[in-house]
């Protein structure tokens, strides 16, 4: 279990879909009236990997007995140093094909919603959209860096459909506008509500630029928030006071008063799950509570060494080791990765590589009740992590808390032992 959550970046994965197909395929052209297109929205899932839901395009032509699924969330766990390369930001994700019966068959054995917005396309417009997945699902151009917040299973379609309708799409909000009240951190809060731990191990890696605003289109990397504004945007015509206007969209459908057309013409319910089935109930053993439970234990323990002047000094050895271990992790994420959001890190304040290279020099002094300099430095600093908490500009999650006072008792004891005895 621990080495589940340890593997941090694989709770950000996009919809792993093992049965997509990479065969050779090039979808037809000549006959686009005839193709229905779609952008399928799969509900999020009961597993760490599959939390954030997914995306997926439906190509659709009943002539040709064609219902395809084009899906941008496909990787193998068996590609060499996949965790390596993942924690890193070096993940090659590709475009794969499955039979749209197959995709939805596995959601409803998963007890994931599926949902289908069919889009309101011009024949021009399909033929593009068609010319565009056939050049992404050539060999050469079907594998593409793989990015859990800017490139991924959602943000691959969106950006298709927009280019395909090039200025014509209209969102009914402010998409550029960062007054959303919304930033990285919280909408992964959003959808890890019912995993504490899931949310526990993303928040330690994700630096304070997680914690900055965003606008209503960086937060369509989650495909439930892109079904949601493409529901309610809209088709501009393609010349405005243009003759030629209606000819040109006579084959979309829903014209508005003001000349517009609705991007989204029909919102169907592909597989419905009872809520029931949907809900996850979190382990009780939350990391808030397994946090204040150690720092209960690390503070009886303390008070037992300074009473009975006995160094503790196993305990200690074990706690900074723990702690600079998940330092190094954390140092290690914030110089080599390529993920945008996990530096700064203002937690290396509190888990230190530091705390792990000079381990055998302090642990020494402890051992001996001498006063240790780096625990004295170190307890200044921690004084100041919690005293300044609010201000800091990174949300820490609450267990960090119980975490760093464990830290601070044990840096303070080493100050308290090392005074002369008195009766």
């Amino acid at each position: 279990m621990k080495l589940k959550y340890g593997l941090w970046l694989l709770l950000l994965l996009c919809e792993l879909n093992i049965f997509a197909q990479t065969r050779s395929l090039t979808l037809p052209t000549d006959t686009a009236d005839t193709w229905q297109v779609s952008l399928i929205t799969c509900g999020p899932g009961v597993e760490v990997y599959n939390q954030f839901g997914h995306t997926a395009i439906r190509m659709k032509n009943v002539s040709r007995n064609i219902d395809l699924i084009y899906n941008y969330g496909i990787f193998s766990f068996n590609t060499p140093n996949f965790v390596l390369r993942f924690t890193l930001g070096k993940t090659d994700y590709l475009l794969g094909i499955q039979a749209y019966q197959d995709f939805v068959d596995w959601y409803a054995y998963c007890n994931r919603d599926v949902r289908e917005q069919v889009l309101n396309l011009s024949i021009e417009e399909k033929n593009t959209l068609i010319g565009l997945l056939n050049e992404n699902y050539k060999p050469q151009n079907r594998t593409y860096r793989y990015n859990f917040f800017y490139d991924n299973c959602a943000t691959r379609p969106r950006d298709l459909i927009e280019k395909c309708l090039q200025s014509k799409l209209q969102y009914a909000d402010d998409m550029t506008t960062t007054s959303t009240g919304q930033s990285f951190r919280s909408i992964v809060h959003e959808f890890t509500a019912n995993n504490s731990w899931s949310q526990f191990g993303i928040d330690l890696c994700l630096g304070s630029e997680a914690d900055k605003p965003i606008s209503r289109r960086a937060m369509m990397f989650i495909p439930l928030y892109l079904e949601k504004y493409f529901d309610k945007a809209t088709i501009l015509p393609h010349e405005r006071n243009n003759n030629s206007s209606r000819e040109k969209n006579k084959n979309l459908v829903g014209e508005k008063s003001n000349g517009t057309y609705p991007l989204i013409t029909e919102s169907k319910q592909l597989v419905t799950i009872p809520e029931a089935d949907k809900v996850q109930k979190d382990t009780p053993f939350t990391p808030f509570r397994c946090a204040t439970f150690m720092f209960i234990v690390t503070t009886v323990l303390t008070i037992y060494e300074i009473r009975s002047r006995k160094s503790l000094w196993g305990f200690d050895l074990i706690l900074f080791t723990a702690a600079g271990i998940a330092g190094c992790m954390l140092a290690f994420l914030a110089t080599f990765s390529e993920h945008p959001t996990v530096s700064p890190n203002y937690l290396l304040f509190l888990f230190q590589p530091l705390h792990l290279l000079l381990l055998p020099w302090f642990i020494k002094k402890v051992k001996k009740m001498q006063r240790s300099s780096y625990l004295v430095v170190l307890t200044i600093e921690l004084l100041l992590f919690i005293v300044l908490w609010a201000i800091i500009p990174q949300k820490f999650p609450l267990a960090v808390l119980p975490l760093a006072l464990c830290l601070l008792v044990r840096s303070a004891s080493n100050w308290l032992l090392s005074q002369p005895y008195k009766a």
